[in-house]
């Protein structure tokens, strides 16, 4: 039992006296720069500076925007013209299926989409016009830029029927 005890307080007062600290990684680790491994990246490659000139084209307006030079911007491309039927979700965004699905090879796992962006949620194969804040979502790929003018689609209640066509050939 003395012997126990002498353990027991010999074993405390070591680990009290330590003057380095903790020899195990107990404190936070130290913030990273890097973006978690399928996480976007703030930079942009050249190819994606360029793009495909459309027009999207709905009742009460039309907005312009610029189509990525990307495999999934490509393949959206290679669809036009389209027509679809767009549903609202959260007053932030129109979405609404493609006929076929976008290649999403070298996309990361999902996107922070700014406000105009032109996106694709390859989970459902819906191509996305975001017209407010959407916040980080794994699926989201980001395929373009909308111009001026896409608020308009924020003032449409619910669902809205799409025209998408090239101004160029691709």
């Amino acid at each position: 039992m003395r012997v126990s005890l002498v353990l027991l307080v010999a074993g405390v007062l070591t680990a009290c006296s330590s003057a380095e600290g903790p020899a195990s990684p107990s404190s936070a680790p130290a913030p990273s720069t890097r973006a978690p491994s399928g996480a976007p990246s703030e930079a942009r490659s050249e190819s994606e500076d360029t793009g495909t000139r459309i027009r999207i084209g709905f009742e009460g307006g039309q907005v312009e925007a610029t189509v990525l030079d990307t495999p999934a911007g490509r393949d959206l491309v290679a669809q036009l013209p389209l027509e679809l039927d767009m549903s609202d979700h959260g007053g932030v965004e129109k979405t609404g299926p493609l006929p076929r699905e976008l290649s999403t090879d070298g996309e990361p796992t999902g996107a922070d989409p700014d406000v105009g962006a032109l996106g694709y949620y390859a989970p459902y194969g819906d191509l996305v016009l975001y017209y407010g804040d959407q916040s980080y979502f794994d699926g989201i790929v980001v395929l373009g830029r909308m111009e001026e003018g896409f608020d308009a689609l924020g003032r449409i209640d619910g669902n809205v029927s799409v025209r998408i066509e090239a101004l160029e050939q691709p």
